[in-house]
């Protein structure tokens, strides 16, 4: 199915209770940042409590956090689904975690190397679909594709346009497991977004 349309629904990847225990862990995390910030206690612009993403061209001012610790857990853990159901042999990239607020618009979009097979999974919140153009072709209508907690959309991410349209709920936490095909060339000096490991912030490169 994800040869053919590049992209595939997995119902459950992860049960309700450990989507609920990370949906209420990254609210918790959120809160945290918010106290921290508030009190002066760390800069602006730290980034390993995550941030506001101020000067984000996508979703700016929405908190969210690149390689949360529990998350990249998450896409080791989730790793052996992505590669039954694509069919592919697959190197860790990177985690994109956001909790979105009312009003935020996910512009349609392409996606950079590393997101070359990717899932969005949503964690909890208030339900919100997710668009994408399985043909490839940009400008047309779109596919709406709603998830529940512990679901996730996996789907080519350089190949296929996605995006949201304006979030008229409270919040809704997702998480993006990007990962690229060991079989890509160059995908081998990509592991783990050019990282030594997994966990740390995006400016920590080899």
């Amino acid at each position: 199915m994800f040869k053919k349309n590049k992209y595939v629904v997995i119902e459950k990847a992860i049960d309700k209770d450990l989507a609920l225990f990370l949906y209420n862990y990254f609210m918790v995390k959120r809160q945290v940042y918010d106290t921290c910030k508030n009190t002066r206690y760390i800069s602006p612009y730290e980034t390993l409590l995550g941030s506001y993403e101020e000067k984000n061209e996508q979703i700016p001012n929405t908190y969210s956090c690149y390689s949360d610790i529990a998350m990249e857990t998450l896409m080791l853990k989730c790793q052996p689904i992505m590669e039954k159901t694509t069919g592919l042999k697959l190197y860790p990239a990177y985690t994109y975690a956001r909790i979105y607020k009312k009003g935020d618009v996910l512009e349609r979009h392409k996606d950079r190397f590393s997101c070359e097979i990717s899932t969005t999974m949503n964690l909890g919140g208030d339900q919100w679909p997710i668009y994408l153009e399985p043909s490839g072709k940009e400008g047309l209508k779109g596919k709406a594709i709603n998830l529940k907690p512990g679901d996730m959309l996996v789907y080519s991410g350089c190949q296929l346009e996605h995006w949201r349209e304006k979030f008229k709920g409270k919040n809704c936490a997702q998480v993006f497991l990007h990962y690229n095909n060991k079989k890509t060339p160059g995908s081998k000096d990509n592991m783990f977004d050019k990282r030594p490991h997994l966990g740390l912030p995006s400016w920590f490169k080899k």
